[in-house]
């Protein structure tokens, strides 16, 4: 078996050819992991690259309800997941039946879940949105319409804001890296660097979007990034986003707002586990048709609003 890095990385090409694999990363995964992949993005773009591609093999460097997406959008595709234990928090703070019973209180109601969502969560909404376009498809829905927004209030209140004439009912749910970050973070990372941009995520409290100079999903914060002409910038989103950051703008300079911005359920997919799910094919991740046929519904209209 390979013991270094670019012996497993020449093994890891070898392989995806040999199985005709793509494999696909998350801008918040280990660098070594990112540079690997043939593809990166956020979920909005890895979700379209899934349904796109002509690979029969996906493998899915991101948690679980991402190879889920991928699975729902590609039936006819073998998803793996290098380490199956690799869960997002917030997909678990909100199940199909909390989904169920809400509907029934809120009858006629919209249901929008983000996409860190469980798939049989997605089969009980009506669309599925992200954190790049969460506005603009609570935008789509008939005028009047109230929105159950799950399961992140802090994506939907952002959303809300650019929707000030519709009326929402927010989960209570959260992702656990971002909503840690305070007001007092960010008044801190200014007072050490006055002339840097704040550049926020949509899942951080209102409170920190509001001493942000741009709110962004993580593609969005690399466009912002890019087109800027500043020099300094302080990032509110999960660590693994530097990399890329970095590598796209040699010039500039870039610090998280807090050193508690680490996901570690995106940190446990590493080299080894890729080579060892293309070697293997598994873990994979399936979703059963009657749950998928519905799941897919919802993210094909996210799909076609987008």
């Amino acid at each position: 078996m390979p013991v270094n890095n670019e012996q497993l990385v020449g093994e890891i090409k070898r392989l995806k050819q040999e199985r005709e694999a793509l494999i696909l990363s998350h801008y918040y995964q280990l660098s070594e992991v990112q540079d690997i992949a043939d593809f990166i993005g956020d979920s909005l773009e890895l979700s379209r690259r899934a349904a796109s591609t002509p690979a029969k093999v996906l493998v899915f460097c991101g948690v679980h309800f991402m190879a889920e997406t991928a699975a729902i959008l590609s039936p006819g595709k073998i998803v793996l997941i290098p380490d199956l234990e690799a869960g997002c928090p917030l997909a678990a703070m909100v199940t199909a039946p909390d989904v169920q019973e809400m509907k029934k209180r809120l009858p006629g109601a919209a249901v929008i879940c983000y996409v860190n969502t469980t798939a049989a969560v997605k089969a009980e909404s009506d669309v599925v949105c992200t954190s790049a376009n969460a506005a603009q498809v609570v935008k789509s829905l008939p005028p009047g319409q109230k929105v159950l927004f799950v399961p992140d209030k802090n994506l939907g209140y952002h959303a809300a804001r650019q929707n000030p004439d519709r009326e929402f009912v927010f989960w209570e749910g959260y992702c656990h890296v971002h909503d840690r970050i305070s007001a007092e973070d960010i008044i801190t990372a200014r007072q050490a660097n006055p002339a840097a941009m704040v550049v926020a995520h949509p899942e951080c409290r209102p409170e920190v979007v509001d001493l942000a100079d741009e709110t962004a999903s993580t593609s969005g914060i690399l466009r912002y990034a890019r087109e800027n002409p500043a020099r300094d910038f302080i990032i509110v989103t999960e660590q693994g986003l530097l990399h890329q950051l970095r590598k796209e703008n040699p010039g500039k300079s870039f610090n998280l707002a807090s050193p508690a911005l680490v996901c570690p359920e995106m940190k446990k997919i590493t080299l080894e586990k890729v080579l060892r799910c293309l070697v293997t094919l598994g873990p994979r991740v399936e979703v059963p048709s009657p749950v998928r046929e519905r799941a897919v519904r919802a993210v094909e209209r996210m799909l076609n609003i987008s």
